[in-house]
C-alpha cells in the first residue's frame, strides 16, 4: 500500500530542524520553486534562501532556509542546509540589526566592490528571516 504522506527531514550542520509527516513540500530552488507530493519522481535539487513551506492537512507551515540541497524520494524529502529556522526560533531584533547593517554597508559600496555580493546575500537572509518570523 502506498503512503499518502511524505516524511520531511530538514537538517543543518548543527542540528536536525524538523522530522515530520506532511502532505506537500514547496521549496525555493536555485531555478525556482519546486513542489513535492507523495509518490513524486526522485530528484536532487539545490535550495536557495527563501521560504520552505510544508502542508499538514489544510495548515501551511514555514521554515526560513538558507542554501543547501534537497533529495526527493517517492515518500521522503531530505533537505540539508547551511541554516534553517522555524518561525518561533527567529530573533527578529537580531535579524533587523543584520538587515540594517547590510543595508548600511551596501549604501557605501558599488557593484564592483569585493564584498558587495556577500552583503547582498546577508540582506537577503535577514529579510527572509524577518518575513518568516511575521507569519503566524
Amino acid at each position: 500500500m502506498e503512503s499518502d504522506k511524505i516524511r520531511l527531514e530538514i537538517a543543518s550542520p548543527y542540528r536536525q530542524v524538523l522530522d515530520v509527516e506532511v502532505d506537500e513540500v514547496i521549496a525555493p530552488g536555485e531555478e525556482g520553486q519546486f513542489g513535492v507530493l507523495p509518490g513524486h519522481t526522485p530528484f536532487l535539487a539545490t535550495v536557495s534562501v527563501g521560504q520552505l513551506i510544508y502542508r499538514q492537512g489544510n495548515q501551511l507551515k514555514y521554515v526560513a532556509v538558507s542554501h543547501g540541497y534537497a533529495e526527493v524520494e517517492y515518500h521522503r524529502v531530505i533537505v540539508l542546509l547551511d541554516a534553517a529556522e522555524l518561525p518561533h526560533e527567529i530573533d527578529v531584533e537580531r535579524a533587523e540589526k543584520a538587515r540594517m547593517r547590510a543595508e548600511g554597508r551596501l549604501a557605501e559600496m558599488g557593484h564592483e566592490d569585493r564584498y558587495y555580493f556577500e552583503e547582498l546575500a546577508a540582506l537577503d537572509r535577514a529579510m527572509n528571516r524577518i518575513a518568516i518570523a511575521k507569519i503566524k
